[in-house]
């Protein structure tokens, strides 16, 4: 699976982004899909996932309420609208699809990853 991100950008802290994932070379609906974050000199850290439907989905305690991943299988794309955005949601995202049944926060269970698309929250 081929990812490419984009809609990343520089906005207010309580504006609002949302980022799109395209991908491309096998079936979109086969995998589960999450958005990571990696912030300078910190670790990747995991957003949000979307089980394969579109019928579940999982969030970081960070995120909860504010962000929401959404799926189009149709389009073999997967969002993540960003809203409230604060100086600390400022970092790298990176969409991830893994081969899985469940929407899973690890990292490591997640096959193919996108190049990032930069998110940079001003205060």
């Amino acid at each position: 699976v081929q990812l490419q991100a984009s809609g990343g950008g520089l906005v207010q802290a309580g504006g609002s982004l949302r980022l799109s994932c395209a991908a491309s070379g096998r079936t979109f609906s086969n995998y589960v899909m999450g958005w990571f974050r990696q912030a300078p000199g910190k670790e990747r850290e995991y957003v949000a996932a979307i089980r394969r439907s579109g019928g579940s989905t999982i969030y970081a305690d960070s995120v909860k309420g504010r962000f929401t991943i959404s799926r189009d299988n149709a389009k073999n794309t997967v969002y993540l609208q960003m809203n409230s955005l604060k100086p600390e949601d400022t970092a790298v995202y990176y969409c991830a699809a893994a081969y899985s049944s469940n929407a899973t926060p690890l990292g490591y269970e997640y096959n193919y990853w996108g190049q990032g698309t930069q998110v940079t929250v001003s205060s």
